[in-house]
């Protein structure tokens, strides 16, 4: 399956800190945050902070199975190529695909509040506009497009500048910000508990927003084809980033759920940070916080077009996709088709989505269908990962627990997820959700008709399987010398 066609993308471009950097600055903290806070405190109350404990433990467990996963298998399309080759195709094409559509989304979900953050730096009312946000949202979203076409290594450099900053304001503010903490409210243990819920399905609809708040960290794994000793590296990287953010994640979400009220926190809409920022130091904290919300944002962009270009590369090889998405430019090694169609589209979404409301209206209905995508293709690839490791999960009790209980445990929690919060969500969410995932199907049959060897696939199984990469040859993919012996205890 898999037969790659022609120029491969740049081998060895990235190292373990590279990717690192890539998995941190693909969930954004600081974007987050801002973006997300008010509606996880819309969902959960005061029990945002127990959304985030009990979703980081089964994401924990999703990002055990990218690890595992991508030890036996290279691909730019990680859960697209995983599922299918242990699932079923047509399962592997879904896991690919809500990863596109919510790739998609997310350049109108991310667009928008990096335009009008940049004008609130300068003036709040302008911030307001839904029609300037777009304008100069769509140009910072340019730039991105144009950094993620100059190549792996530029997009790096990149990220390493804007991601940064964003780590060096949110590490400087996190002491002062708990310092303040009890200004709205005290703290109470019980926010880490599941008593604050809103019963069974308050806590899905918590769970799903929490789910949005880590997405990301997993373009580590779609940048596997570029990264040197990619099986070792980018599972790892996915789960130091995923621990890291988790620990801003906590820290700042107590902070503003005990130093603003929920008024604040709402007022706050799209940048709830920077209303805490001007708390903790009235005059200049909500700029500098605002700062780094606008450059999280904005690394965010670059990130979310790596994972969704690198997803449309590895299926326009596969032929599954229009075959042209395969191509790569012969100077940057990028996906340049995928990324100009890519371009072009959330351009026109975010022209169309100024016909919707205001920008927080247009994000928290985003956010939630985008919820809905992710539960999706991370529950495919928690099951893909205990169907490869299968024979080889009894070998010891470390097996067991990370090549099949953490990976088994964070699939059945998003598909759980999934299916409670769909009675709870918006209308329009769940058409957006829904309606993108349904939109794959026309596409998936007509390659399926037409003969796809991605239909076909060698299945991939952790005791038979050497480790393969793709080289860029017309004979696809590149075996290692050596077999895989079965599940590593190196996670």
């Amino acid at each position: 399956m898999s037969h790659s066609r022609g120029r491969g993308l740049e081998a060895g471009a990235l190292s373990l800190t590279d990717t690192v950097v890539m998995a941190i600055a693909g969930v954004a903290p600081a974007y987050s945050l801002a973006a997300t806070t008010a509606v996880l405190v819309a969902a959960a109350g005061t029990a945002g902070p127990a959304a985030l404990l009990y979703c980081a433990i089964p994401m924990a467990g999703i990002a055990l199975a990218f690890s595992c996963l991508s030890r036996i298998d290279v691909n730019a399309g990680a859960s697209y190529s995983w599922v299918g080759r242990t699932l079923h195709p047509f399962l592997g094409f879904v896991s690919g695909w809500a990863l596109v559509v919510s790739a998609t989304l997310f350049m109108v979900a991310g667009s928008l509040p990096a335009g009008s953050l940049t004008l609130a730096l300068f003036d709040e009312e302008l911030a307001e506009s839904t029609a300037l946000s777009t304008v100069v949202g769509a140009g910072w979203f340019l730039l991105m497009l144009g950094v993620v076409l100059g190549g792996a290594r530029l997009t790096v450099r990149a990220q390493l500048l804007m991601s940064g900053v964003e780590l060096a304001i949110l590490l400087l503010f996190a002491v002062p910000a708990l310092w303040h903490a009890g200004q709205a409210r005290p703290f109470d243990w019980s926010w880490l508990g599941t008593a604050r819920f809103d019963g069974v399905s308050g806590f899905a609809s918590a769970a799903l927003v929490a789910a949005f708040y880590y997405w990301g960290w997993d373009v580590a794994c779609n940048l596997s084809e570029e990264t040197r000793d990619s099986r070792r590296t980018t599972g790892p990287a996915g789960l130091i980033g995923l621990g890291v953010v988790f620990v801003l994640f906590e820290v700042y979400t107590i902070a503003v759920t005990t130093v603003l009220t929920p008024e604040e926190i709402a007022d706050g809409g799209t940048n709830a940070l920077a209303a805490l920022g001007e708390a903790v130091w009235p005059g200049w904290g909500g700029r500098v916080l605002a700062v780094a919300v606008m450059l999280s944002t904005i690394a965010t962009l670059e990130t979310t077009l790596i994972q969704v270009t690198r997803s449309l590369f590895a299926m326009g090889r596969d032929r599954t996709m229009p075959a042209a998405l395969g191509r790569v430019h012969p100077r940057w090694n990028t996906p340049w088709v995928a990324i100009v169609v890519v371009g072009a589209v959330a351009l026109v979404m975010l022209v169309a989505a100024n016909a919707l409301g205001t920008v927080g209206d247009i994000l928290s209905d985003a956010i939630q269908a985008i919820g809905l995508q992710i539960a999706v293709y991370y529950g495919l690839a928690g099951l893909a990962a205990v169907v490869a490791y299968r024979r080889v999960l009894l070998r010891s009790p470390l097996h067991l627990l990370l090549g099949g209980v953490g990976p088994l445990l964070g699939s059945a929690f998003m598909f759980w997820v999934f299916v409670e919060s769909l009675g709870e969500l918006s209308e329009a969410a769940v058409a957006i959700g829904l309606g993108g995932l349904a939109a794959g199907v026309p596409p998936m049959l007509w390659y399926w008709r037409r003969g796809s060897e991605y239909y076909r696939p060698a299945r991939l199984d952790a005791t038979r399987s050497v480790p393969t990469e793709y080289d860029g040859s017309p004979k696809g993919p590149a075996a290692s010398p050596h077999p895989y012996e079965g599940l590593p205890t190196d996670f």
